[in-house]
């Protein structure tokens, strides 16, 4: 496969991420950030990525750093936003991603709920724009195709979903958080890696399926909106992991052994689905 040159905007904990799957895959990645420090701090990001996940720690050495956007874009085969959820913000900086990448590019946003036409909408040329969300660790999750542009796509529809009822239970009352997160890990979550929804109904039966719709779905939370429960909690500076509280209580010790958790189980969904292919 020829080797593509890949310019990233944005180096939080996406674009770092991003970056660092392009450069595994062999690929040479610009990488910019209005933010210095962000921006200073991804080769430490991505080393210490590599060496956990075991990978060929020489990939560094095809991420590049560039504080200025024209210089990082300029040369690009395929550009790709990872800036923060705004769209006047993914606006502006498509305008000037336009205006210096080459007119073959192809400008890809990582956007992970805001439509792509919405984004793209002030291009010369929109035949050249692509939505590719990547999930959080982008260089352990697969991508799949979405056939159109619907704010949340695929994943974060399911997810987000799911997470209202999660949040209604708790805002009502009939459990707590850490049941919430029980239940779905303990249960139902056991099966997800192999058995997803729809193959599930048909394991059911289809006709079982609508039964079940028919009784539980009038129940469950259907508001429009966010949460006041979950208004509330950011208004009181209850941001999660970032504050030490959220839905839970996090300590320091209990923060990174979420993380150490998550990571060890990726790493080795990934070293299996390696073994099938």
């Amino acid at each position: 496969m020829a080797k593509a040159r890949i310019a990233v905007v944005g180096a939080g904990l996406m674009g770092h991420g991003i970056a660092q799957a392009f450069a595994v895959a062999g690929h040479e990645v610009m990488i910019t950030d209005k933010m210095m420090a962000s921006l200073a701090s991804v080769p430490e990001r991505i080393l210490a990525n590599l060496r956990e996940l075991g990978d060929d720690e020489s990939a560094l050495d095809r991420v590049h750093p560039l504080p200025d956007l024209t210089a990082t874009v300029r040369d690009a085969d395929f550009v790709v936003e990872a800036v923060p959820e705004d769209l006047p913000l993914k606006r502006r900086v498509f305008d000037e991603i336009e205006r210096a990448a080459r007119p073959d590019a192809i400008l890809a946003s990582n956007t992970s709920v805001i439509s792509i036409t919405k984004i793209m909408g002030g291009l010369n040329d929109k035949s050249r724009a692509l939505g590719t969300h990547w999930w959080n660790p982008p260089y352990l999750v697969p991508p799949v195709h979405v056939k159109k542009d619907v704010p949340g796509f695929v994943g974060n529809r399911l997810q987000h979903a799911l997470w209202r009822e999660a949040v209604a239970l708790v805002e009502s009352g009939i459990c707590d958080a850490e049941t919430v997160d029980t239940v779905i890990k303990a249960s139902f979550g056991l099966r997800l890696a192999v058995l997803g929804p729809l193959e599930n109904a048909d394991l059911v039966g289809t006709d079982q399926t609508l039964a079940i719709h028919n009784t539980v779905l009038p129940a469950i939370d259907s508001r429009p909106g966010a949460s006041p429960y979950l208004e509330a909690l950011v208004a009181a500076g209850k941001l999660g992991l970032k504050s030490g509280e959220g839905f839970r209580q996090w300590s320091a010790d209990a923060q990174a052994a979420l993380r150490v958790r998550l990571l060890q189980h990726l790493r080795a969904a990934r070293s299996r689905d390696a073994t099938r292919r």
